[in-house]
């Protein structure tokens, strides 16, 4: 990147600044006659001068010179006193109108292009992000670089309109400003350009040092969001390990050193800012001293004094902001030559758009060969030593090796993810680490126990591989075509590419096991089925959620489901593992509260209203009379279970059992029974009353059994539910959802739809028998199954992917490499935390895929064991950082000097 700031900005935006300087130059005119106007208002109408016949020239074009005269350049138009101060005073209207245009129309160009500007540096630091060698990320933190795209940036973006712009409209400014002072006076003038002058002598000495502390405040607060993204990411490790207090002391310290900075900054920054503001008033001091002087000599007229102090009302500022203007300058330098500095780096891939041969290179048909390679890591320490070898296009390679034996190695060189300390990894003659990314990236895929996903759903992570380029453009039409139009001007000027994000990206033709009927999901799902998660993305849709207006076929055909679902259990004598949702009865498997509602809230956001239905549903309670017998259930409850479990230590097993209970609510409950032992439900405090009801809210009676729910008070509840349904105000009614057998539950997840009631846990494996229904009847279902595992490709990830399990993270890895039509496929242990019986079923049914479309890709598969070394053609044997051992499909063996031999000769 350029070094120099303003040689970059000047590059990138020349023709613009000189159009912007252009018409900073323009607006001096207006700028100078609106100095003139107050003399001649003052001078003329209001004190009468030059009215000796009644009459006046109206605007003349006339220069006063001292010493010399008055200069006329037009006669004007002769117009009485008072026409006359009108037509001055409007005239001074227009000049502030025109003056404050050319102020609009400067300040928006200078935004636009320092917005322009910013877009571009920004592209440009993540474009290098995106070119740097994988060991560069290895020495900086992923939260400092950002810190540095998003914030540090910024003022450079700030900084860009003003460079060129603001000097010559300040400037300009503070020199009309001054002329047009000297023009009236030159002693006044000579006093003006004094002080301005001590200004431009004393403000940026004093400012030096905020510089410097500008700049150790950026440097403190880079590593401070450094660090909070190591806490973020290392949460797990600090709770284990109890150094949170540590963790607390270290941001502590930090914060202490950015406060010790900022306050100093704010100390320098506001003397400086009082010693700037005592001179700009001297100098009006020294105008009414030595003008009124003048005036009083007769030396002066009042109307010159009264444009001398009008004029220089305009020149502190633009001193102020060219004084201001002179530090950004210097401060944005630093900013930049900092991020210049972090984002050069020697550990960059060379840029390379074509490679030199586009047709013979569109695959790669030649063997990839390590010759003589080295490898080495951050500490100097070997990981590859002279090590030669090649892979044929078809073949199939195991490499056995533990962690430090070399074999992790190999599959990074041919992955481009460890470059080479002494030799050379090639296609065939082409060096590897210098052929394009869009021919090595697609070419060559690559699968490892190290796994990272992105912030998005499920499909998009497994599908990312194949988002190379726009595949199918976007028609645009009507207002979104001429947005897509600003948009790609706004970026050919900013120097960003024409991609459009909304356009297709996945390139079908590069998927395996693309079918005609379900196109790019069916090669989702062959993959899901050889990955082993098909079963898992379906449980990630089974608990999802989603409104009946979205999807109104798709919770059309689960209510179908539903019904199914529940003549499935009654044909195979199951039908007591649900306890079904009816509206006449009480459903023993649901909680208190569950059988009062009789559905689910869905308008908790809105907290007026939510208010609102609770107090409708607390008095629909109180009137009812139910009131009292829920108090007398959670009181009989609370002392059961303090009497079982008061003397339990809170640690115990029993504590997790109780829903409506913790071990910390003992003490509470214990005071609440005895303030309650003598008082009965009307007497008792509104705050007790209710935490007595809520506690019976939460009884189960089949999972406590504490035999408080008799049937008397279970019809009481039905009766209740109804009077509820029936009394709630119409502008609450979208506030709750009923159950209702033939309608969708949007509150609800596609399980709860189809089970539609509470699975008796009564009964042993209740729940796995109803989830194994439900798996079968979708199967039954082939369209109906791959609608509902679309909805779980839609399951968002979380960051990095942190709602998978290790195992599903690794699974879904491989499955991301494998959906993807490569000429080489490179796994460097990529199932290493599943079982190996499992990791030899998923190896198989990998190699067989592959195969399925007719094509034979080589496979590099660095094995966690040696057992599966039988599914390759031959096997590497890796220790101390060399091949020590080749063995061919037949068990025949080659030394490694033979093997070395073979390898270069060929």
């Amino acid at each position: 990147m350029e070094p120099s700031f303003s040689k970059y900005i000047w590059t990138h935006t020349r023709r613009h600044q000189i159009w912007i300087l252009v018409i900073v130059a323009i607006s001096m005119i207006p700028y100078y006659l609106a100095f003139d106007l107050p003399k001649q208002i003052v001078n003329g109408p209001i004190m009468g001068g030059g009215f000796d016949d009644g009459t006046e020239p109206f605007m003349p074009a006339s220069l006063d010179i001292p010493y010399y005269g008055t200069v006329n350049l037009v006669g004007g138009y002769q117009l009485g006193r008072m026409e006359s101060l009108i037509g001055l005073s409007i005239a001074f209207l227009s000049l502030v109108i025109i003056n404050g245009l050319f102020k609009y129309y400067i300040n928006t160009f200078k935004g636009l292009l320092g917005e322009r500007l910013l877009r571009r540096i920004r592209f440009e630091l993540v474009d290098r992000i995106l070119r740097f060698r994988p060991s560069y990320f290895k020495h900086v933190k992923g939260a400092e670089v950002s810190s540095m795209v998003k914030d540090e940036v910024e003022p450079l973006g700030s900084f860009t309109g003003d460079a060129f712009v603001q000097p010559a409209l300040l400037g300009g400014q503070a020199v009309t400003a001054l002329a047009f002072i000297f023009v009236q006076n030159i002693w006044l003038g000579m006093v003006a350009f004094v002080m301005a002058g001590v200004q431009f002598l004393i403000i940026p000495r004093l400012r030096r040092r905020l510089i410097e502390l500008g700049r150790e405040r950026q440097l403190t607060a880079r590593q401070l969001a450094g660090r909070v993204n190591e806490i973020v990411e290392g949460i797990n490790t600090i709770h284990a390990y109890d150094t949170s207090n540590y963790e607390r002391a270290d941001i502590s310290t930090r914060l202490g050193t950015i406060f010790r900075i900022r306050y100093e900054i704010y100390q320098r920054k506001f003397m400086v800012k009082f010693l700037n503001n005592f001179l700009a008033q001297l100098t009006p001091f020294l105008f009414y001293l030595i003008g009124g002087y003048l005036a009083i000599q007769g030396k002066l007229d009042v109307g010159q004094l009264v444009a001398v102090i009008n004029a220089y009302k305009e020149l502190p500022g633009p001193l102020k902001e060219l004084i201001d203007w002179d530090l950004q300058r210097q401060d944005v330098q630093v900013k930049y030559e900092q991020v210049v500095d972090q984002f050069s780096s020697e550990e960059f891939i060379t840029s390379v758009e074509t490679p030199p041969d586009a047709e013979r290179m569109a695959h790669i048909a030649q063997p990839l060969i390590l010759a003589n390679l080295t490898l080495e890591d951050d500490s100097g320490s070997k990981r590859l030593e002279h090590v030669s070898m090649r892979i044929e296009p078809g073949e199939r390679i195991g490499i056995v090796g533990d962690s430090n034996s070399g074999a992790d190695a190999v599959a990074e060189a041919f992955a481009r993810i460890a470059w080479p300390t002494s030799g050379r990894v090639t296609a065939g003659e082409d060096d590897l680490f210098i052929m394009p990314e869009s021919l090595t990236g697609q070419r060559i895929s690559y699968a490892s126990s190290d796994t990272y996903f992105f912030f998005g759903t499920l499909r998009d992570n497994l599908l990312y591989g194949l988002k190379h380029r726009p595949v199918t453009a976007v028609e645009y039409t009507g207002k979104a075509a001429r947005r897509r139009k600003w948009q790609l001007n706004e970026a050919e000027k900013s120097g960003n590419p024409d991609f459009d994000l909304d356009s297709d990206w996945i390139n079908t033709a590069d998927a395996h096991a693309v079918t005609d009927e379900d196109g790019i999901l069916g090669a989702i799902m062959a993959v899901l089925d050889v990955v082993r998660m098909s079963d898992q993305v379906l449980e990630f849709a089974l608990h999802s959620t989603f409104e009946n207006d979205d999807e109104p076929e798709l919770t059309d055909r689960i209510v179908r489901l539903r019904h199914e679902f529940r003549e499935e259990l009654h044909r195979q004598g199951l039908s007591n593992l649900v306890v079904p949702f009816e509206a006449g009865s009480y459903n023993s498997e649901a909680r208190v509260v569950d059988n009062l509602l009789f559905g689910v809230l869905t308008g908790v956001k809105d907290q007026a209203g939510l208010a609102e239905g609770t107090a409708f549903f607390n008095r629909t309670i109180e009137e009812s009379g139910l009131g009292k017998m829920l108090f007398d259930m959670g009181l009989s409850i609370a002392e059961t279970t303090l009497e079982l479990f008061q003397d339990l230590p809170p640690d115990h097993p029993f504590f997790e059992r109780l829903s409506y209970m913790s071990a910390d609510d003992i003490p509470r409950f214990q005071a609440m029974v005895q303030r309650l032992r003598n008082h009965d439900y009307e007497k008792a405090s509104p705050e007790d009353r209710l935490a007595m009801m809520q506690l019976s809210f939460l009884y189960v009676e089949p999972q406590h059994r504490f035999g408080v729910l008799s049937d008397d008070l279970m019809k009481k509840i039905v009766e209740v539910r109804e009077a509820f349904h029936e009394g709630i105000p119409e502008h609450l009614d979208p506030l709750f959802e009923r159950y209702d057998p033939d309608s969708y539950l949007s509150a609800g997840s596609l399980l709860d739809n189809i089970v539609f009631g509470k699975i008796n846990l009564r009964f042993n494996d209740a729940e796995r028998q109803v989830r194994s229904v439900i798996m079968t009847l979708l199967q039954e279902k082939p369209k109906l199954y791959r609608r509902v595992l679309s909805v779980g490709l839609d399951y968002n990830l979380g960051a990095s992917g942190r709602r998978l399990t290790l195992v599903q993270r690794q699974k879904l890895n491989l499955g991301r490499a494998l959906i993807r039509r490569s000429d080489y496929y490179i796994f460097n242990r990529p199932l290493s935390g599943l079982d190996p019986v499992l990791q030899e079923q998923i190896l198989t049914d990998t190699l067989e895929f592959l195969n399925s479309d007719g094509d034979r890709p080589a496979v590099l598969w660095v094995l966690s064991s040696r057992a599966f070394a039988k599914h390759f053609d031959r096997t590497l044997v890796f220790k101390d950082h060399v091949i020590q051992e080749e063995q061919e499909t037949d068990g025949t063996s080659k030394n490694e000097g033979a093997m070395i031999h073979k390898a270069v000769a060929e």
